[in-house]
Protein backbone atom coordinates (compact mmCIF):
# COMPACT_ATOMS: atom_id res chain seq x y z
CA UNK A 1 0.00 0.00 0.00
CA UNK A 2 0.73 3.36 -0.42
CA UNK A 3 -0.50 5.22 2.48
CA UNK A 4 -0.54 9.09 3.78
CA UNK A 5 -0.66 10.29 6.91
CA UNK A 6 -2.35 14.09 7.20
CA UNK A 7 -1.03 15.89 10.47
CA UNK A 8 -0.18 18.82 11.31
CA UNK A 9 2.58 17.99 14.10
CA UNK A 10 5.17 15.23 13.18
CA UNK A 11 7.07 13.19 16.34
CA UNK A 12 9.58 13.38 17.15
CA UNK A 13 9.75 16.84 16.49
CA UNK A 14 6.48 17.29 18.34
CA UNK A 15 5.99 14.83 21.13
CA UNK A 16 2.29 14.54 21.42
CA UNK A 17 0.42 11.28 21.72
CA UNK A 18 -1.70 11.12 17.84
CA UNK A 19 1.67 12.08 16.82
CA UNK A 20 3.52 9.31 18.32
CA UNK A 21 1.06 6.55 17.10
CA UNK A 22 1.48 7.78 13.63
CA UNK A 23 5.03 7.43 13.72
CA UNK A 24 4.61 4.17 15.64
CA UNK A 25 2.59 2.39 12.50
CA UNK A 26 3.86 4.18 10.07
CA UNK A 27 7.42 2.87 10.55
CA UNK A 28 6.30 -0.61 11.19
CA UNK A 29 4.52 -0.70 7.96
CA UNK A 30 7.76 1.11 6.31
CA UNK A 31 9.79 -1.76 7.42
CA UNK A 32 6.76 -4.12 6.14
CA UNK A 33 7.68 -2.79 2.65
CA UNK A 34 4.38 -0.05 2.32
CA UNK A 35 5.05 3.55 1.10
CA UNK A 36 4.39 5.90 3.96
CA UNK A 37 4.07 9.61 3.87
CA UNK A 38 3.52 12.30 6.12
CA UNK A 39 2.15 15.56 5.62
CA UNK A 40 2.21 18.23 8.00
CA UNK A 41 4.02 21.67 9.27
CA UNK A 42 8.27 21.93 8.91
CA UNK A 43 9.34 21.31 12.68
CA UNK A 44 12.56 19.75 11.39
CA UNK A 45 15.56 21.20 10.20
CA UNK A 46 15.95 20.73 6.30
CA UNK A 47 14.17 20.64 3.25
CA UNK A 48 10.69 20.65 3.03
CA UNK A 49 10.66 16.83 2.22
CA UNK A 50 13.20 14.45 3.70
CA UNK A 51 13.35 10.78 4.97
CA UNK A 52 12.58 9.73 8.25
CA UNK A 53 12.98 6.13 9.79
CA UNK A 54 11.77 4.66 6.14
CA UNK A 55 9.05 7.54 5.71
CA UNK A 56 9.09 10.66 4.09
CA UNK A 57 7.86 13.61 5.72
CA UNK A 58 6.45 16.26 3.41
CA UNK A 59 6.26 20.04 4.84
CA UNK A 60 2.88 21.57 3.56
CA UNK A 61 3.13 24.83 6.15
CA UNK A 62 5.95 26.48 8.03
CA UNK A 63 6.32 26.11 11.91
CA UNK A 64 3.32 27.30 13.89
CA UNK A 65 2.77 27.60 17.58
CA UNK A 66 0.20 25.38 18.64
CA UNK A 67 -1.45 26.54 21.62
CA UNK A 68 -2.82 29.64 22.62
CA UNK A 69 -3.93 30.20 26.37
CA UNK A 70 -3.34 26.53 27.19
CA UNK A 71 -5.52 25.63 24.49
CA UNK A 72 -4.69 24.39 20.80
CA UNK A 73 -5.26 27.11 18.40
CA UNK A 74 -7.83 27.42 16.27
CA UNK A 75 -6.23 29.45 13.82
CA UNK A 76 -3.30 27.34 13.50
CA UNK A 77 -5.58 24.32 12.69
CA UNK A 78 -7.57 26.09 9.94
CA UNK A 79 -4.42 27.29 8.67
CA UNK A 80 -3.17 24.15 8.34
CA UNK A 81 -6.28 22.90 6.64
CA UNK A 82 -6.33 25.52 4.08
CA UNK A 83 -2.63 25.18 3.16
CA UNK A 84 -2.25 21.30 2.95
CA UNK A 85 -5.45 21.38 0.53
CA UNK A 86 -4.00 22.19 -2.49
CA UNK A 87 -1.05 19.89 -2.50
CA UNK A 88 -2.53 17.05 -1.16
CA UNK A 89 -5.59 17.51 -3.70
CA UNK A 90 -2.53 17.44 -6.03
CA UNK A 91 -1.28 14.40 -5.06
CA UNK A 92 -4.58 12.37 -4.40
CA UNK A 93 -6.21 13.40 -7.60
CA UNK A 94 -2.74 11.85 -9.39
CA UNK A 95 -3.81 8.51 -7.26
CA UNK A 96 -0.32 8.57 -5.85
CA UNK A 97 -1.68 7.67 -2.69
CA UNK A 98 -4.08 4.03 -1.91
CA UNK A 99 -5.45 6.03 1.18
CA UNK A 100 -5.59 8.99 3.50
CA UNK A 101 -5.08 8.79 7.15
CA UNK A 102 -6.59 12.10 8.46
CA UNK A 103 -5.74 13.11 12.60
CA UNK A 104 -9.26 14.42 13.48
CA UNK A 105 -8.33 16.36 16.47
CA UNK A 106 -8.12 19.45 15.60
CA UNK A 107 -11.11 18.13 13.40
CA UNK A 108 -9.91 20.54 10.06
CA UNK A 109 -7.16 18.11 8.94
CA UNK A 110 -9.94 15.56 7.67
CA UNK A 111 -12.05 18.26 6.08
CA UNK A 112 -9.49 19.55 4.06
CA UNK A 113 -8.58 15.80 3.32
CA UNK A 114 -11.92 14.89 2.25
CA UNK A 115 -12.14 17.56 0.01
CA UNK A 116 -9.03 17.01 -1.20
CA UNK A 117 -10.37 13.25 -1.89
CA UNK A 118 -13.53 14.03 -3.61
CA UNK A 119 -13.82 12.73 -6.98
CA UNK A 120 -10.94 10.15 -6.77
CA UNK A 121 -10.92 6.91 -5.70
CA UNK A 122 -8.80 7.77 -2.41
CA UNK A 123 -10.46 6.23 0.55
CA UNK A 124 -10.34 8.59 3.78
CA UNK A 125 -9.47 6.76 6.87
CA UNK A 126 -9.86 8.73 10.32
CA UNK A 127 -8.78 8.37 13.89
CA UNK A 128 -10.70 9.05 16.69
CA UNK A 129 -9.19 9.64 20.09
CA UNK A 130 -11.98 11.02 21.94
CA UNK A 131 -15.71 12.30 21.55
CA UNK A 132 -15.51 15.47 23.41
CA UNK A 133 -19.20 16.39 23.76
CA UNK A 134 -20.27 18.40 26.68
CA UNK A 135 -16.57 18.55 27.88
CA UNK A 136 -16.36 21.62 24.89
CA UNK A 137 -18.22 23.52 27.51
CA UNK A 138 -15.25 23.29 30.20
CA UNK A 139 -12.84 23.76 27.12
CA UNK A 140 -14.11 26.86 25.17
CA UNK A 141 -17.09 28.02 27.71
CA UNK A 142 -19.01 30.51 25.19
CA UNK A 143 -17.56 29.03 22.21
CA UNK A 144 -18.06 25.70 22.92
CA UNK A 145 -20.86 25.74 20.44
CA UNK A 146 -18.63 26.10 17.66
CA UNK A 147 -16.61 23.05 19.12
CA UNK A 148 -19.56 21.29 19.24
CA UNK A 149 -20.53 22.07 15.72
CA UNK A 150 -17.36 21.26 14.13
CA UNK A 151 -16.73 17.91 15.59
CA UNK A 152 -20.68 16.66 14.61
CA UNK A 153 -19.72 18.10 11.26
CA UNK A 154 -16.19 16.00 11.04
CA UNK A 155 -17.99 12.98 12.61
CA UNK A 156 -20.77 13.05 9.72
CA UNK A 157 -18.01 13.33 6.81
CA UNK A 158 -18.04 10.21 4.68
CA UNK A 159 -14.93 8.15 6.13
CA UNK A 160 -13.84 4.81 7.35
CA UNK A 161 -13.56 5.98 11.28
CA UNK A 162 -11.16 4.07 14.00
CA UNK A 163 -11.27 4.91 17.18
CA UNK A 164 -8.86 3.65 19.95
CA UNK A 165 -11.31 2.45 22.75
CA UNK A 166 -14.67 0.69 22.65
CA UNK A 167 -15.91 4.03 25.00
CA UNK A 168 -14.67 6.59 21.94
CA UNK A 169 -16.14 4.38 19.42
CA UNK A 170 -19.75 4.35 20.91
CA UNK A 171 -19.07 7.79 21.70
CA UNK A 172 -18.20 9.01 18.13
CA UNK A 173 -22.01 6.61 17.05
CA UNK A 174 -23.61 8.83 19.01
CA UNK A 175 -22.71 11.50 17.01
CA UNK A 176 -22.02 10.18 13.58
CA UNK A 177 -21.53 6.94 11.89
CA UNK A 178 -23.25 3.88 12.84
CA UNK A 179 -21.48 1.36 15.44
CA UNK A 180 -20.56 -1.62 13.04
CA UNK A 181 -19.12 1.49 10.69
CA UNK A 182 -16.44 2.01 13.48
CA UNK A 183 -13.33 -0.04 13.92
CA UNK A 184 -11.61 -0.33 17.08
CA UNK A 185 -7.40 0.11 16.64
CA UNK A 186 -5.80 0.98 19.92
CA UNK A 187 -2.79 3.24 21.34
CA UNK A 188 0.40 1.25 21.94
CA UNK A 189 3.84 1.72 23.46
CA UNK A 190 7.06 -0.29 23.07
CA UNK A 191 6.89 -2.56 25.75
CA UNK A 192 10.62 -3.60 25.64
CA UNK A 193 11.59 0.09 25.92
CA UNK A 194 9.33 0.31 28.85
CA UNK A 195 11.55 -2.73 30.20
CA UNK A 196 14.71 -1.44 29.84
CA UNK A 197 14.18 2.23 30.84
CA UNK A 198 16.65 3.02 33.84
CA UNK A 199 15.41 3.98 37.35
CA UNK A 200 16.05 7.10 38.75
CA UNK A 201 18.26 7.30 42.14
CA UNK A 202 15.43 8.42 44.18
CA UNK A 203 11.49 6.96 43.12
CA UNK A 204 8.47 7.38 44.73
CA UNK A 205 6.12 4.91 45.55
CA UNK A 206 3.45 6.02 43.99
CA UNK A 207 3.30 7.86 41.23
CA UNK A 208 1.13 9.83 38.75
CA UNK A 209 1.70 11.06 34.78
CA UNK A 210 -0.06 13.19 32.79
CA UNK A 211 -1.14 16.75 31.99
CA UNK A 212 -1.92 19.09 35.06
CA UNK A 213 -5.97 19.70 33.96
CA UNK A 214 -9.20 19.45 36.03
CA UNK A 215 -10.53 16.82 34.85
CA UNK A 216 -6.74 14.59 36.03
CA UNK A 217 -8.55 15.33 39.24
CA UNK A 218 -4.67 15.22 40.83
CA UNK A 219 -6.20 17.46 43.75
CA UNK A 220 -8.51 14.07 44.71
CA UNK A 221 -4.79 12.05 44.80
CA UNK A 222 -3.37 14.58 46.63
CA UNK A 223 -5.75 14.46 49.36
CA UNK A 224 -6.42 11.12 49.46
CA UNK A 225 -2.21 10.74 49.50
CA UNK A 226 -2.09 12.96 52.68
CA UNK A 227 -5.06 11.02 54.41
CA UNK A 228 -2.52 7.31 53.87
CA UNK A 229 0.50 8.99 54.69
CA UNK A 230 -0.37 8.66 58.62
CA UNK A 231 -0.43 5.25 58.20
CA UNK A 232 1.79 4.24 55.55
CA UNK A 233 5.54 5.57 55.13
CA UNK A 234 5.42 6.39 51.29
CA UNK A 235 5.91 8.98 48.58
CA UNK A 236 4.03 10.49 46.20
CA UNK A 237 5.35 11.84 42.68
CA UNK A 238 3.36 14.16 40.04
CA UNK A 239 5.23 13.93 36.58
CA UNK A 240 3.43 16.43 34.31
CA UNK A 241 2.39 20.00 34.08
CA UNK A 242 -0.37 22.54 33.05
CA UNK A 243 -3.01 24.90 33.93
CA UNK A 244 -3.61 23.17 36.94
CA UNK A 245 0.02 23.60 37.98
CA UNK A 246 0.17 26.82 40.02
CA UNK A 247 -3.40 25.85 42.07
CA UNK A 248 -1.57 22.20 42.88
CA UNK A 249 1.48 23.40 44.31
CA UNK A 250 -0.52 25.24 46.22
CA UNK A 251 -2.82 22.48 47.27
CA UNK A 252 0.24 20.02 47.84
CA UNK A 253 1.94 22.54 50.19
CA UNK A 254 -1.14 22.78 52.68
CA UNK A 255 -0.86 18.68 52.89
CA UNK A 256 -0.17 17.45 56.42
CA UNK A 257 3.08 15.23 54.80
CA UNK A 258 3.96 17.64 52.16
CA UNK A 259 7.41 17.04 52.49
CA UNK A 260 6.91 13.19 51.02
CA UNK A 261 5.08 15.01 47.90
CA UNK A 262 7.51 16.13 44.60
CA UNK A 263 5.84 18.02 42.03
CA UNK A 264 8.11 16.61 39.29
CA UNK A 265 6.81 19.01 36.10
CA UNK A 266 6.97 18.09 32.44
CA UNK A 267 9.84 15.54 32.07
CA UNK A 268 11.75 16.18 29.08
CA UNK A 269 12.96 12.82 28.08
CA UNK A 270 10.28 10.07 27.75
CA UNK A 271 12.21 7.47 29.50
CA UNK A 272 12.52 9.21 32.43
CA UNK A 273 8.49 8.97 32.92
CA UNK A 274 9.06 5.22 32.40
CA UNK A 275 11.83 4.69 34.64
CA UNK A 276 9.78 6.47 37.72
CA UNK A 277 7.01 4.12 36.93
CA UNK A 278 9.31 1.54 36.99
CA UNK A 279 10.64 2.51 40.15
CA UNK A 280 7.11 2.70 41.33
CA UNK A 281 4.46 0.11 43.11
CA UNK A 282 1.41 2.31 42.57
CA UNK A 283 0.42 4.56 39.26
CA UNK A 284 -2.81 6.35 40.55
CA UNK A 285 -5.01 8.64 38.02
CA UNK A 286 -8.16 9.14 39.12
CA UNK A 287 -8.55 10.80 35.74
CA UNK A 288 -12.62 10.74 34.60
CA UNK A 289 -11.82 11.42 31.17
CA UNK A 290 -9.71 9.04 29.20
CA UNK A 291 -10.56 8.19 25.36
CA UNK A 292 -7.88 5.37 25.83
CA UNK A 293 -4.96 5.95 28.77
CA UNK A 294 -1.77 5.37 27.34
CA UNK A 295 -0.29 6.10 30.55
CA UNK A 296 -2.39 3.13 31.93
CA UNK A 297 -0.69 0.87 29.71
CA UNK A 298 2.38 2.00 30.50
CA UNK A 299 2.17 1.81 33.85
CA UNK A 300 1.21 -2.37 33.45
CA UNK A 301 4.44 -2.77 31.91
CA UNK A 302 6.42 -1.39 33.91
CA UNK A 303 4.73 -3.94 36.58
CA UNK A 304 2.86 -0.98 38.61
CA UNK A 305 -0.67 -1.61 40.27
CA UNK A 306 -2.70 0.94 38.44
CA UNK A 307 -5.48 2.56 40.17
CA UNK A 308 -7.73 4.72 38.07
CA UNK A 309 -11.62 5.97 38.06
CA UNK A 310 -14.51 3.59 37.08
CA UNK A 311 -16.31 6.53 34.96
CA UNK A 312 -18.08 6.64 31.94
CA UNK A 313 -16.48 8.92 30.26
CA UNK A 314 -13.19 7.64 30.60
CA UNK A 315 -11.56 3.91 29.19
CA UNK A 316 -9.87 2.37 32.28
CA UNK A 317 -12.01 -0.01 32.97
CA UNK A 318 -11.07 -1.10 29.10
CA UNK A 319 -7.90 -0.59 29.06
CA UNK A 320 -6.89 -2.07 32.66
CA UNK A 321 -9.06 -4.66 32.87
CA UNK A 322 -8.88 -7.14 35.48
CA UNK A 323 -5.22 -6.17 35.79
CA UNK A 324 -5.86 -3.29 37.90
CA UNK A 325 -8.10 -1.43 40.49
CA UNK A 326 -10.99 1.14 39.44
CA UNK A 327 -12.43 3.35 42.20
CA UNK A 328 -14.83 6.33 42.32
CA UNK A 329 -13.50 9.13 41.33
CA UNK A 330 -13.51 10.21 45.03
CA UNK A 331 -11.34 10.90 48.17
CA UNK A 332 -12.39 8.50 49.98
CA UNK A 333 -12.69 5.84 47.31
CA UNK A 334 -8.86 6.20 46.34
CA UNK A 335 -8.28 6.57 49.97
CA UNK A 336 -9.46 3.23 50.77
CA UNK A 337 -7.76 1.65 47.50
CA UNK A 338 -4.20 3.05 48.17
CA UNK A 339 -4.39 1.58 52.07
CA UNK A 340 -5.40 -1.66 50.63
CA UNK A 341 -3.32 -2.04 48.04
CA UNK A 342 -0.36 -0.12 50.07
CA UNK A 343 -1.39 -3.50 52.35
CA UNK A 344 -0.22 -5.95 49.66
CA UNK A 345 -3.66 -6.58 47.93
CA UNK A 346 -2.67 -7.16 44.05
CA UNK A 347 -5.07 -7.29 41.23
CA UNK A 348 -6.11 -10.86 39.94
CA UNK A 349 -4.46 -10.62 36.49
CA UNK A 350 -1.06 -9.78 35.52
CA UNK A 351 -0.52 -6.24 34.60
CA UNK A 352 2.91 -7.13 32.29
CA UNK A 353 1.17 -9.62 30.67
CA UNK A 354 -2.16 -7.47 30.22
CA UNK A 355 0.17 -4.52 28.61
CA UNK A 356 1.52 -6.69 25.94
CA UNK A 357 -1.73 -6.68 23.52
CA UNK A 358 -0.91 -3.10 23.38
CA UNK A 359 2.60 -3.55 22.25
CA UNK A 360 2.88 -1.08 18.89
CA UNK A 361 4.03 -4.42 16.83
CA UNK A 362 0.37 -5.96 17.68
CA UNK A 363 -1.22 -2.43 16.96
CA UNK A 364 0.51 -1.89 13.60
CA UNK A 365 -0.47 -5.51 12.60
CA UNK A 366 -4.08 -4.64 13.61
CA UNK A 367 -4.04 -1.09 11.89
CA UNK A 368 -2.59 -3.09 8.65
CA UNK A 369 -5.44 -5.01 8.33
CA UNK A 370 -7.85 -2.02 8.31
CA UNK A 371 -6.11 -0.23 5.91
CA UNK A 372 -5.97 -2.86 3.60
CA UNK A 373 -9.83 -3.74 4.26
CA UNK A 374 -10.63 0.49 3.41
CA UNK A 375 -7.95 -0.03 0.35
CA UNK A 376 -10.04 -3.23 -1.31
CA UNK A 377 -13.63 -1.63 -0.51
CA UNK A 378 -13.96 -4.45 2.27
CA UNK A 379 -15.08 -2.27 5.33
Amino acid sequence: MDICFISNVIYPFITGGAEKRIHEIGTRLADKGHDVTIYGRHYWDGPAETTHEGMTLRAVAPEAELYEDDRRSITEAIDFAVRALPPLRKRLTNDEHDLAIASVFPYFPVLATKLASLGTSTPVVTTWHEVWGEYWEEYLGLLAPGGKITEQLTARTPQHPIAVSGITADNLAAIGPTREHIEVVPNGLDTEQVRTATQPDAGYDIVFAGRLIEHKNVDILLEAFDRIADKHAVTLGIIGDGPERDRLDRKRDSLTHADRVSMLGFLDDYEDVLGHMRAADIFASPSTREGFGITFVEAMAADCTVIAADHPDSAADEVVGDAGFLVDPTVDSLTERLDATLGGERPSANPVERAEQYDWDAVADQAETVYQRAVDGSW
